[in-house]
């Protein structure tokens, strides 16, 4: 029940009276990620497929001196890398659905580096996103892995030599292109201040492509935004 009073019994200044009404809003609105079944593990509505373009991360970890300590960037050369495989709800999402999270197995994690060429991020994934699943740890990676291969990476993002600008829009039609089954509503570009970070793909429960209203909304505002290349390129 609301504790905020519709007549304050005494007169507050204008700016006062701002913040009451700010706080009293904040105590009583639904927050915009809650949903009734918040953080049952199994109980959401589809799964949103992350792709991060690794170039960029690599030169934001570089700005921030901790491009030699990631072995994502010290590695092979990589392009687009998994992200996370992140249950969703209509509106807002699920985390951490098991506090303390089910050990992940290092075998589960080694196999995952292919596509998540991060240890300390898979087993992020896992406590975050994975329990809320359903699955168990095996059958989570094995999502992922199936989620991954049902998304063609347009051929000329495979490896691209040069940096390039493009349009989040150009991004968006180069994935359409290559999946013909995917929508302008089931895609999202996000970005940085002038990088392109991911690419998220909407998927249903069993990993078809699916429209996402609420991800769609989120996507990258910008005219353009930079492709840094593939490392070695």
């Amino acid at each position: 029940m609301s504790v905020c009073l519709r007549r304050p019994a005494v007169a507050l200044s204008g700016t006062i009276a701002c913040l009451a009404l700010l706080l009293c809003a904040l105590t009583t609105a639904p927050a915009g990620a809650q949903d009734r079944r918040q953080n049952a593990p199994g109980a959401f509505d589809f799964y949103v497929l992350s792709l991060s373009w690794s170039p960029s991360f690599c030169a934001e970890a570089e700005e921030r001196g901790r491009g030699s300590r990631s072995q994502q960037c010290s590695g092979r050369p990589y392009s687009f890398v998994v992200h996370g495989l992140w249950p969703q709800y209509e509106t807002g999402y699920p985390e951490y659905c098991e506090q303390p999270s089910p050990r992940l197995p290092r075998n589960i994690m080694t196999s995952m580096l292919d596509l998540m060429p991060a240890p300390g991020l898979i087993y992020n994934e896992w406590d975050k996103h994975g329990t809320c699943s359903g699955l168990s740890a095996k059958a989570y990676f094995e999502a992922i892995r199936k989620a991954r291969a049902a998304i063609k990476i347009p051929p000329e993002f495979l490896d691209l030599a040069q940096a390039k600008t493009v349009s989040p829009a150009a991004v968006e039609e180069a994935f359409i292109k290559a999946n013909p089954k995917l929508t302008t509503s089931g895609i999202a570009v996000t970005c940085n201040r002038t990088r392109l970070s991911e690419v998220r793909v909407c998927l249903s429960k069993d990993l078809e492509f699916r429209n996402c209203d609420e991800v769609d909304r989120q996507a990258c505002r910008r005219d353009e935004i930079n492709m840094p290349p593939v490392r070695g390129g």
